[in-house]
């Protein structure tokens, strides 16, 4: 009997180091393939003159964000919603958490204090879908246009209604500057459409893998597949951002690095909206566990951190480091915490 109870035990360990496996080698793949369909992305805004503002906060957003879509999508496959929206609303603190990282790591510049105080736009308007998308966690009202919730359809709205606003106000007066011309070596569109094609095919193919291996942590574990989704599902499809935010930081392009972690949290509420449409079994927001309301807040908190630290010019360092930095990885870690022993989604 003691033989059998060793063998059972060993085979369990030995299926929860598999998901272990399958999980760090299938976000690595993800993380990687994410890259290069940023970098691929980078060649087609410069080919087709999608660059400044719609190249950050847009276009660079919103291919460094496709893994979020991806992993929710397969998540409503697996009929697991609230990983879904663990997610997205996970993916929005770590955003921030990531800036507050670069920020850190660069601390020889006080990264908010030296980019333009327009990324402010930005922040209020993750701020603004956010607090609809919380509403709607909330609300009894069950408004759809067939099965896609009215509450969606808003967000999406809103979304294009305020990046349209962003892009008056970056214009400014008189006429846009040239885009200057790419050198000789540069790759051409074709190569970056054939690139960006296979990258996001990788991650449509890998990432219901690491979707899967993910709800088989939140069993083991018995964290729930929320808490999962929020903790470490959406910390994978983040990595990408700060890569991204690295190496714009290492060009010296301060308002691309934060441009796009500022701009990948208001294409994940893009994201929220147009996963609805995948999301066949009634309203989306209305399904996932109201607990969400809390991760909504605390993303929220951290973003409108980040909005004060961008609109504030004062100089507040303690030693090297900007208090602003540690505020929000302090925050970041509590609100973790407070997650964790709610129990969110389980």
């Amino acid at each position: 009997m003691k033989i059998l109870t060793c063998h059972l035990q060993l085979a369990h360990l030995q299926t929860q180091i598999m998901v272990w496996i399958q999980f760090l080698l299938s976000a690595a793949v993800v993380v990687y393939a994410a890259i290069k369909l940023a970098e691929y992305g980078d060649i087609i805004a410069v080919r087709t003159k999608l660059v400044g503002l719609l190249g950050g906060t847009i276009f660079l957003a919103g291919a460094t964000s496709l893994p979020e879509l991806i992993a929710s999508i397969s998540a409503f496959q697996a009929g697991f919603p609230n990983l879904a929206a663990g997610n997205f609303f996970g993916s929005n603190m770590v955003n921030m958490m990531l800036l507050a990282l670069v920020d850190l790591i660069n601390y020889q510049v006080p990264l908010l204090r030296r980019i333009a105080i327009s990324h402010a736009l930005t922040a209020a308007l993750t701020t603004i879908l956010m607090l609809v998308a919380i509403i709607s966690i909330l609300d009894e009202v069950d408004l759809k246009i067939g099965w896609v919730g009215l509450d969606s359809l808003v967000i999406i709205g809103l979304y294009f209604g305020g990046i349209w606003l962003i892009q008056r106000e970056n214009k400014g007066p008189g006429e846009p500057a040239p885009a200057a011309e790419p050198a000789s070596d540069f790759p051409s569109l074709r190569a970056g459409l054939i690139g960006f094609s296979i990258a996001a095919v990788i991650l449509i193919a890998v990432v219901p893998i690491l979707v899967s291996a993910s709800t088989e942590i939140a069993e083991i574990t018995g964290l729930g597949t929320g808490f999962v989704g929020t903790a470490l599902l959406s910390l994978v499809t983040s990595l990408p951002e700060l890569l991204a935010a690295l190496a714009a930081v290492r060009m010296n392009a301060f308002d691309m690095a934060v441009g796009n972690l500022l701009g990948s949290s208001v294409f994940n509420m893009l994201g929220l909206g147009v996963a609805d449409f995948f999301y066949l079994d009634g309203r989306f927001l209305g399904a996932i566990d109201q607990n969400f309301v809390l991760v909504g807040l605390l993303g929220l908190l951290l973003t409108n951190m980040a909005l004060v630290g961008n609109l504030a010019r004062v100089e507040r360092k303690f030693l090297f480091i900007e208090l602003d930095t540690i505020a929000t990885i302090v925050v970041y870690l509590l609100g973790m915490y407070l997650l964790y022993i709610r129990g969110i989604g389980t």
